[in-house]
């Protein structure tokens, strides 16, 4: 029954938007077959019917799995990593049926999401998108929020002196969740929030040099 579950698995997004490529890495550390369905932002694709059948706020990706559709990056990665246990790498906690280590890794999901992404994500907005779309760098929005993420940054260095993910001894969700703006800010001057932090510095280099992380680089 994989074969058929397998061969029914479609990412509707687009390649390099961070979102998308959370969906896939969680595809690639599965090694699941699947089909990438581009749909082109620029032209607003993304806001038109048939794209907003998928995801009613017109936002990427969406994704099925046979008959199920979903949207949403995050709950696709939960669904792919509960749907998909026992292939390839297993991205919840080791011990998974525990309430309490399943909740520190759900804490890690909300901190991504809630603390770490908004952030990230406009310091990749000011010095990768901006520069691809031909618009100039607001240094001052970089600078503020480049302050925002070395608090949130001091966190996880904490965090990560006591264990060597941000959810325990091995890499789930959490970690993976933070891979595609992470790789993207590695080409800016915010590479150095991450350098400077020696557990952070460590992190970061052994999440994106998993061979899932290398793939949605291709």
């Amino acid at each position: 029954f994989y074969i058929k579950s397998m061969a029914g698995i479609k990412v509707f997004g687009h390649a390099a938007s961070t979102s998308t490529r959370r969906v896939l890495l969680a595809l690639h550390e599965k090694n699941l077959a699947f089909e990438l369905v581009h749909v082109e932002l620029k032209d607003g694709e993304h806001k038109q019917e048939a794209f907003l059948a998928r995801n009613p706020f017109g936002q990427v990706p969406a994704f099925e799995d046979g008959d199920l559709k979903l949207f949403e990056s995050r709950a696709i990665t939960q669904y792919i990593a509960h749907r998909y246990q026992d292939q390839g790498t297993d991205l919840l906690p080791a011990d998974s049926k525990n309430i309490a280590h399943y909740a520190i890794m759900a804490i890690g999901l909300e901190v991504e999401s809630h603390h770490f992404d908004p952030v990230a994500s406009k310091l990749a907005w000011e010095q990768v998108f901006k520069q691809i779309y031909g618009l100039t760098t607001d240094q001052a929005v970089v600078a503020e929020e480049e302050a925002k993420l070395a608090k949130v940054l001091d966190v996880y260095e904490a965090r990560l002196k006591e264990f060597k993910y941000l959810a325990g001894e091995t890499f789930t969700l959490t970690d993976l969740h933070h891979i595609p703006v992470i790789q993207y800010l590695l080409g800016t001057p915010t590479k150095k929030l991450f350098t400077e932090r020696p557990r952070v510095n460590e992190w970061v280099a052994e999440i994106t040099k998993r061979p899932a992380s290398q793939k949605i680089l291709q």
